[in-house]
């Protein structure tokens, strides 16, 4: 862990700090990913990342941030269970966390096309676009949080 003495948060890498160039660039493609998605489904997209990749940093960050937000508790809480709880979930939003979830783990089958074909029915190309900018900046937060043990209930954002 580094040490605490220098300002930085006690943590195995803290990037804000040790790779502050890094850490810029990722913040401005963060925004950029994140314009025209509203925001509750980006939350819901960030949330699913979160829980798949196990970082409960980001999940708890984007749980108060949900939850700040206005969006639904139990729609909140059953983001998990998306698929089991459809009437929760707009067409929209199930799209996105199939998405989602597809996007995250890759693996051998990557992003079938009849998952692409359900979200390309919904959202137009930029859309789509901006979503899989979501997913793919919240897998990048994750790994970065999940490498550095960053712990739950520190936000990043305010200590820039």
């Amino acid at each position: 862990m580094t040490a605490a003495t220098d300002g930085a948060p006690r943590t195995r890498m803290w990037i804000p700090q040790t790779n502050p160039a890094v850490y810029k660039a990722l913040v401005a493609l963060q925004r950029a990913s994140s314009e025209g998605v509203p925001p509750d489904l980006a939350e819901l997209v960030r949330i699913r990342v979160s829980q798949i990749n196990g970082c409960a940093y980001c999940l708890h960050m984007h749980l108060t941030d949900a939850w700040a937000a206005g969006l639904d508790p139990t729609t909140v809480g059953m983001v998990a269970v998306w698929r089991e709880s459809p009437h929760l979930f707009s067409d929209g939003q199930r799209a996105a966390l199939e998405m989602a979830e597809c996007v995250t783990r890759l693996g051998e089958r990557g992003v079938p096309d009849d998952v692409f074909d359900r979200a390309a029915a919904i959202f137009d190309d930029r859309q789509l676009g901006q979503i899989v900018a979501v997913i793919v900046m919240i897998n990048a937060w994750n790994r970065l949080a999940v490498a550095g043990d960053y712990p739950v209930g520190l936000d990043e954002r305010v200590l820039r």
